[in-house]
């Protein structure tokens, strides 16, 4: 079956989703399905890339090409129009048609995030075609882009009180703004959590920690992707200061990014807007205001919550019931979880499951499958919350694409149920066809396609493979290293990892699944020395015949091992980390 994985897109989340393209190339089983990367641009067009392309670190590495980054600027295409009707060059790739995808691919794996991808844009054209796509359908995903809506379908499935309020464009443009803030300090009080409702990736959130005004001005137009500069700011600024000023804006890691509108004008480069800017203040402005084109129109303002916070996943066994997954706990080491503390390494600490009592993490669960039932979301989805003091749980922002990298959460929780990254991919593939059955269109053809499906996910989790050793040194380094060879060896279908810890000279231990998707090699040791959480084992047995079509019979025991010959079999060692 030819996968085409489509990533990058239009969205400010456009650099993860394009390492989630990454990870479902490498590890989507080679023996069941042939991958057909397809990048999508900041134009919404549709690139069959060269391989070549996925192995850049960004995305502005091969688009736009060189020759367009060559001002003293790192730009995205949408700083140059002019791009959205030009031909490709073609060590970049060939442009697709939609009327055209089935010529190309039999179905579309979606590692895209944020506005137009996972609100229900991309998976509508898809089904309009009869391309089946994987993740929830039309429904599930447009509530699931949708911060405000999700809040107040979270109440009525689960009965939840959490105190929220929403604040237009409109009024904050025209109200007195210190009025403003009194008023949301009455209501919701000090922290106050800023949210742009339509983002992922923690983009666009801001803490307001203290009661003062300016930080409160500042997290409002964060998370309604404006700024406010002054003539004494600007004028402040050298032409270097300037320059570099423009490209943190381009950023989408840490700007708002191009287009933006200043005094009513569609701004596409930084040098366009330096002089603009220039000539605003010239004209004795005291101040400007830089929106970005696709600006929120409202932000969600919610009271802050102090408890444990944690992220749990949600996946569907093969009827449909909901099965959620083990909740993980989230330690930050940062006060404020953006997007830049998110995926830097060292920001947060994983624990699996949550460090509290047994009843608390099955009351997560409960509460996980519930809400995921409820609000039409299917396949799979990754669901936010806090544990309160007094054994609260309240939820947020379910997230319906969750990231792909291969130590992404989802990954971490699927590995407890005894499934590794290829596995789980294979998962999202199956059960997104199953799903799609079920809206009534292209019916047979997809009933087909999924027989043709299980009848080679069933042969591969029966047969029996040589087996490939890994022996992990106990280093960080040996065990990044065994992690990535570990998914590419279950990727490529020909051989059985098997992956042993040397802790120390005469000392191994044959590590399960769940343990290749541990942070540090410590936590690894860690639980090599003890018993498998209850938690734990309760949601594995609830995922038996899930983890049992997909993988075969798993053991999920650390087992200590006298000698490496005493493992047999082994067709080879390799030694990482030494």
């Amino acid at each position: 079956m030819r996968i085409g994985i489509f990533f990058g897109g239009p969205s400010r989340e456009r650099e993860i989703s394009f390492a989630g393209g990454k990870t479902a190339f490498e590890h989507l089983d080679k023996t069941i399905f042939e991958p057909v990367p397809i990048f999508v641009d900041s134009f919404g067009r549709f690139i069959k890339v060269q391989t070549e392309v996925l192995y850049q670190k960004e995305i502005r590495d091969f688009f736009p090409q060189a020759t367009y980054q060559k001002e003293g600027y790192r730009l995205y295409a949408e700083s140059y129009p002019e791009l959205a009707t030009a031909d490709l060059p073609a060590e970049v790739g060939e442009l697709l048609i939609p009327q055209d995808f089935k010529h190309h691919f039999d179905f579309a794996f979606l590692a895209m995030h944020g506005p137009d991808c996972e609100d229900g844009a991309i998976q509508g054209l898809l089904e309009w075609y009869r391309i089946p796509y994987s993740g929830p359908g039309l429904m599930g995903s447009a509530v699931g882009i949708d911060k405000i809506l999700q809040n107040e379908m979270i109440a009525l499935a689960n009965g939840q009180q959490k105190k929220m309020g929403v604040l237009t464009y409109a009024d904050w443009q025209s109200r007195n703004r210190e009025e403003v803030f009194e008023e949301i300090k009455n209501e919701l009080g000090i922290p106050i959590v800023v949210k742009a409702p339509h983002q992922g990736s923690s983009i666009g959130v801001a803490i307001v920690q203290k009661d003062d005004f300016s930080s409160f001005v500042q997290a409002i137009n964060q998370c309604f992707f404006q700024l406010e500069l002054s003539a004494d700011e600007w004028a402040d600024l050298t032409k270097t200061d300037k320059q570099n000023w423009a490209q943190r804006l381009a950023n989408l890691d840490e700007g708002i990014g191009f287009p933006v509108i200043v005094e009513g004008k569609e701004i596409f480069h930084p040098d366009a807007l330096i002089e603009l800017l220039d000539h605003s203040f010239a004209q004795v402005k005291n101040r400007v205001t830089i929106s970005s084109s696709n600006a929120e129109d409202q932000v969600l303002l919610e009271t802050f919550v102090r408890g444990q916070e944690f992220s749990c996943g949600c996946l569907q066994l093969d009827e449909g019931t909901p099965l959620a997954l083990p909740p993980t706990e989230v330690i930050k080491v940062v006060e404020v979880f953006d997007f830049n503390s998110k995926y830097k390494p060292g920001a947060t600490r994983k624990r699996i499951p949550v460090d509290t009592s047994q009843e608390n993490n099955q009351k997560i669960r409960q509460n996980i499958a519930t809400v995921f039932g409820r609000l039409g979301i299917n396949v799979c989805a990754r669901i936010d919350g806090f544990l309160t003091p007094e054994g609260t749980v309240l939820l947020h922002d379910p997230n319906t694409i969750p990231g792909m990298s291969p130590t992404s959460l989802i990954f971490k929780q699927m590995a407890e149920i005894g499934l590794n990254v290829t596995q789980a991919l294979t998962y999202f593939i199956r059960q997104s066809i199953r799903e799609r059955i079920r809206t009534g269109k292209g019916t047979w053809t997809l009933r087909q396609q999924l027989t043709a499906l299980d009848k080679k996910i069933k042969a591969g989790a029966e047969r029996t493979l040589p087996r490939q050793g890994l022996l992990v040194k106990a280093n960080d380094a040996g065990y990044k290293q065994a992690q990535r060879e570990f998914g590419l060896i279950c990727a490529g279908g020909t051989h059985e990892a098997v992956p042993v810890l040397e802790i120390s000279s005469g000392e191994y231990f044959r590590l399960p699944v769940q343990l290749m998707f541990k942070e540090y090699v410590e936590d690894v040791i860690r639980e090599c020395g003890r018993e498998r959480d209850p938690v734990l084992v309760q949601t594995a047995r609830e995922g038996d015949s899930l983890t049992a079509f997909y993988a075969g019979k798993v053991d999920y025991s650390v087992k200590r091992v006298v000698s490496l010959d005493g493992i047999e079999n082994i067709e080879s060692w390799t030694i990482l980390g030494d």
